[in-house]
C-alpha cells in the first residue's frame, strides 16, 4: 500500500453535526423552514453553494451560501471535536512514506475551514472536493483524479469512506474500499455496497495496517 485516500465528513472528521446546524440555519434563516439533520442528509452529493441554489425558495442566495460559510467557521469549534487518535493515525502513516489524500463532495472553502481549525492542513499531499470534478460520488472521477495526482497505481491505493456514495465510488474506481464507522455521526450506517473491510474503530485499522505490512 502506497496511499490512502480518505473521505472528509464522517471519516476523518466528525463534521456532519456542523454541517446540518449550518444549513439548518440558512433554510430557517431565509425560508423560515425546519429540516431535519436526516432532511439535510438527504440533500447531500453537490457542494454546498449548489444544495443551497437548489433547495433554497428565498430569492437571494447568494447571501445565504455567505451565511452558511460563516456559520460553518463560527460554529465549528463549538460542534466540532479535534480527534487525538486520528491525528496521530494521519501523522503515523505519513511518517511510514504513505502518500495521503482526500476524496471529499464538500467544498473547497469548507474543507479549507475544517482542516485550519483541526490543525490538519499540511497532512494531505492531494486535495479533490467537490468543486474539482463535473460528477460528485458516487460517480468515481474524484478518486480517479486523487490517484492520478498521487502518482500510484489502483493496486496500491485504499480509499476509506463512511458512506455509500464512498464504497460505490471506490469499487467504481477500482480501489481497495474499507467502510469506517469510527465516529459518532456517519453517512450511512449499514453498507448496501460491500466494503473489502469495515472497521468500527480506529485502533483496529491501525492493527490492520501493521499485521498488513508484516506480511
Amino acid at each position: 500500500m502506497k496511499a490512502i485516500i480518505f473521505d472528509f465528513d464522517g471519516t476523518v472528521a466528525n463534521t456532519l453535526p456542523v454541517n446540518y446546524h449550518s444549513f439548518q440555519t440558512v433554510f430557517k434563516k431565509y425560508d423560515d423552514k425546519d429540516f431535519t439533520d436526516e432532511e439535510i442528509k438527504e440533500m447531500f452529493g453537490p457542494v454546498e453553494p449548489v444544495i443551497i441554489q437548489d433547495h433554497l425558495e428565498h430569492s437571494d442566495k447568494e447571501s445565504a451560501i455567505e451565511t452558511f460559510y460563516q456559520t460553518y467557521e463560527d460554529k465549528h469549534s463549538d460542534l466540532v471535536d479535534a480527534n487525538s487518535e486520528m491525528d496521530d493515525l494521519l501523522r503515523s502513516l505519513k511518517d511510514k512514506g504513505l502518500k495521503l489524500g482526500i476524496m471529499t463532495g464538500k467544498s473547497r472553502r469548507s474543507l479549507d475551514i475544517s482542516l485550519e481549525k483541526l490543525g490538519m492542513s499540511d497532512l494531505f499531499d492531494v486535495i479533490m472536493t467537490g468543486d474539482d470534478v463535473s460528477e460528485p460520488k458516487p460517480h468515481p472521477e474524484g478518486v480517479l483524479k486523487a490517484i492520478d495526482q498521487l502518482g500510484v497505481s489502483k493496486e496500491d491505493v485504499m480509499f476509506l469512506g463512511d458512506s455509500d456514495s464512498d464504497i460505490e465510488a471506490g469499487q467504481r474506481a477500482g480501489v481497495r474500499t474499507v467502510g469506517v464507522h469510527w465516529l459518532p455521526e456517519v453517512q450511512t450506517k449499514e453498507f448496501s455496497h460491500e466494503p473489502h473491510q469495515t472497521f468500527e474503530n480506529i485502533s483496529d485499522f491501525v492493527d490492520f495496517l501493521e499485521g498488513a505490512q508484516t506480511r
